[in-house]
């Protein structure tokens, strides 16, 4: 993710992103990673947005930006079968995420949530998410999430399993 030098500027709803502007970052110089494009994200799956999505400054806030993250991890890997959430003996458990806010989502717009894999080790993986509004281009939000895959009962990390791992290089750019 390229990385460019902006100045803070509120949103359309008058605060700097969803939260709305809490006071810091006014008229501060920061470095602000470029918004994604649709056509980088091998996966994509389609979210309808909730009433309940939206808070107080009239669009959807932050923390539901996760729930997207975690929707479309899990869709990905239960819809190729590789994830049984009952039943699966090694499971990813979330150790680190993070989000960059470009603009604004609020009920009742439809978002495209965009996959990648961004880095596969030995037990752990970082997705790269993205957040796209309608049919829009470039990412309304952007993270990543990784995943360290541990044995479900001793909940010790173990290798990614064949299946899954190959199903993960399916969506990673870099791989063949």
């Amino acid at each position: 993710m390229g990385h460019v030098r902006r100045s803070l500027q509120p949103d359309r709803h008058g605060g700097h992103g969803p939260g709305g502007d809490r006071g810091c970052l006014r008229g501060e110089e920061v470095n602000r990673a470029t918004p994604a494009a649709r056509a980088d994200y091998p996966h994509l799956h389609t979210i309808t947005t909730r009433w309940m999505d939206n808070d107080a400054y009239g669009h959807v806030n932050n923390v539901v930006y996760y729930s997207w993250f975690d929707t479309v991890v899990n869709e990905f890997l239960i819809s190729h079968g590789v994830l049984d959430v009952e039943h699966s003996q090694v499971i990813g458990l979330v150790i680190e995420t993070q989000c960059t806010y470009f603009a604004s989502v609020a009920f009742p717009e439809n978002v495209t949530a965009g996959l990648r894999v961004a880095s596969l080790g030995n037990s752990s993986v970082r997705y790269e998410v993205a957040i796209f509004r309608g049919d829009e281009t470039s990412a309304a939000a952007q993270g990543h999430f990784v995943h360290v895959y541990v044995d479900r009962l001793s909940r010790q990390p173990t290798p990614i399993p064949a299946p899954l791992r190959t199903l993960l290089q399916s969506i990673q750019p870099e791989h063949p």
